[in-house]
Parts: structure tokens; C-alpha cells; sequence
């Protein structure tokens, strides 16, 4: 286990209730308090599943200070505060610290990219300006950069980086940054296909999108792992798989919230350039979770 831990277990990434006039903030507020009833051990707004690409700032700010003050301490609430803009990065990360925030989620920088070296100076400029944790997120399939293994290394000295969401897909690379790191950093999971393996690596948990749906089961399956019965932990991952490909099978958030919707949690409404589910894979997602007994 890592020396510093903002959550252990399972974190909602949460979508954001949208519609044609805004964010539904109401919604927002019912999500929040739905999660931690069922057991969820941690939240994280305004990251990819929420949306945060195409909310404005003022939306962004306002999601993260209503998450805040409706968990009311409850659990953890991280916001996803990253952006390829450094500056922009450290404005969003010093609101959130000012609410209240537990800690703070900064994806690579995207479109612009980075070297190893620009990715170290990014993410000590933003923890330098920062009161709270961060958790440096690496999903090279949105980015277009990876953080290597070496890397890490550099970026676990510094005081305020706690832990990173992991999203490579690559196994053995998380492996080699578990060995690396050892308990300098928490490594979480962030592919939930991935859950059990980057556990059995020491991992802390997952930042989840299969627990919007399931909050109660998937932060089970981390208790279960860390209470030692793994194979119980191995056949509630392998259950969930058919479920985590379908709403995986379109591009995050597009499959969640068409989910959640049908489970009356939002509208299907997405800002361009995303759109509704496509028919045949709705139908596939419609039927896993009628299988599931969510619909």
C-alpha cells in the first residue's frame, strides 16, 4: 500500500447531467448522494466522463463546487482540473484546493503533447501551485503521449504527487512503474477491464466508469481484493466484462450516458462532437443491463 492515499477502493468518474439549457445541476446533487449510499469510496468530477472538454469554465467551477459542498466530507471528491494549457491547469487546480477539493486529477497534455522532460516540468509547475494531492492521469489514446515508467520516477518526488490513474492499457509497463515507484505512489486503475490486474501489481484501486452504474459492486470487488479473497475479486471482474466492453464500445462517455439515461439518471444529450449511441451497440448495452437487473 502507498504511504499517502486520497481514497482506497473505487471512484466514481462521474458523468455530468446535461440537457439543451445547461448542466442539471439538480441531477448532479441526486448523483452524488445515490453514489455514496451505495458505498462508492470516492468521486472524481469534471474529468473525461464528465464531460470537462466542452464545459465551460464557469460549468466546470460550478460542477466542482456543488460535488464538493453535496459529498459534504462524506467521501473524497477529486476534480479533474488538467488541461494542455499549464496555466489554465494551475488556475482550474487552485480553485478546486480554494473548495475544498480532496485532491486533484491532471491528464497529459493533449494535442500539443509533451516530451518525458515537459511532462516533469508540467506536473511540478502544477503541484508547486497546488494545496491538495494531485493524481497525474496517463491515457495515451486521448493524448497522444505516455508517461514512461523513468518518468515516474521524477514526478513521485515531488511532495504533492500522491498517485497517477493509469489508462496505458499496457500491463507490463504498470508493472515496471510499480517496481519503480514502489510506495512513493498510489497507482490506480483507469481502464476497468483492468481492475484486478493492476490490484494483484499493488495498485490502490480504480477511478471507474463501469461504477457509475455500479458503484456498490465495483468498489466491492476492491474490498474483496484487499480483504484477500482474490478469487472471489477475479470472478466479479471477469462477470462485469461483457458489461465494461459495451460501454466501452463507442467512445467514453458516449456508451454511460446512454446508459445512465435508461436508468433515468440524465437525458442522452451530448455536446458535439460527441453523439447518442449508435442503435446496434445501444441494443447490445441495453441488453447486458437488463441482464445485470439495472434496467
Amino acid at each position: 500500500m502507498a504511504k499517502n492515499l486520497i481514497f482506497r477502493g473505487a471512484a466514481t468518474a462521474l458523468i455530468t447531467p446535461i440537457n439543451a439549457d445547461g448542466v442539471d445541476f439538480k441531477k448532479l446533487r441526486e448523483l452524488v448522494d445515490w453514489q455514496i449510499e451505495q458505498g462508492i469510496d470516492g468521486l472524481v468530477v469534471t474529468a473525461t466522463t464528465g464531460e470537462n472538454p466542452t464545459l465551460t469554465d464557469e460549468e466546470h467551477k460550478e460542477c466542482i463546487s456543488v460535488a464538493i459542498e453535496q459529498a459534504a466530507g462524506r467521501v473524497p471528491v477529486i476534480a479533474g482540473t488538467g488541461s494542455n494549457y499549464t496555466d489554465h491547469a494551475i488556475e482550474m487546480t487552485r480553485f478546486a484546493c480554494a473548495e475544498g477539493a480532496d485532491g486533484v486529477l491532471c491528464v497529459t497534455p493533449y494535442y500539443n503533447k509533451a516530451t518525458q522532460n515537459g511532462l516533469i516540468a508540467m506536473y511540478n509547475a502544477i503541484a508547486d501551485a497546488s494545496t491538495k494531492p494531485i493524481i497525474v492521469y496517463n491515457v495515451p489514446s486521448r493524448t497522444g503521449v505516455n508517461i514512461e515508467p523513468e518518468t515516474y520516477v521524477k514526478i513521485a518526488e515531488h511532495d504533492n504527487i500522491w498517485a497517477t490513474k493509469e489508462a496505458n492499457g499496457n500491463i507490463s509497463a504498470i508493472a515496471e512503474t510499480a517496481r519503480l515507484v514502489g510506495d512513493r505512489l498510489a497507482i490506480y486503475s483507469g481502464n476497468d477491464d483492468q481492475i484486478v490486474p493492476i490490484l494483484s501489481l499493488g495498485g490502490d484501486g480504480v477511478i471507474s466508469v463501469l461504477s457509475n452504474v455500479l458503484p456498490k459492486e465495483t468498489s466491492e470487488l476492491c474490498r474483496l481484493w484487499f480483504t484477500g479473497d482474490h478469487d472471489a475479486a477475479m470472478k466479479m471482474q471477469l462477470k462485469y466484462l461483457p458489461l465494461i466492453h459495451a460501454l466501452f464500445s463507442e467512445v467514453n462517455p458516449i456508451p454511460v450516458k446512454a446508459a445512465m439515461a435508461a436508468m433515468g439518471w440524465c437525458e442522452d444529450y451530448l455536446r458535439l462532437p460527441l453523439t447518442p449511441m449508435s442503435e446496434g451497440k445501444r441494443a447490445v448495452l441495453m441488453d447486458l443491463m437488463k441482464e445485470q437487473g439495472l434496467i
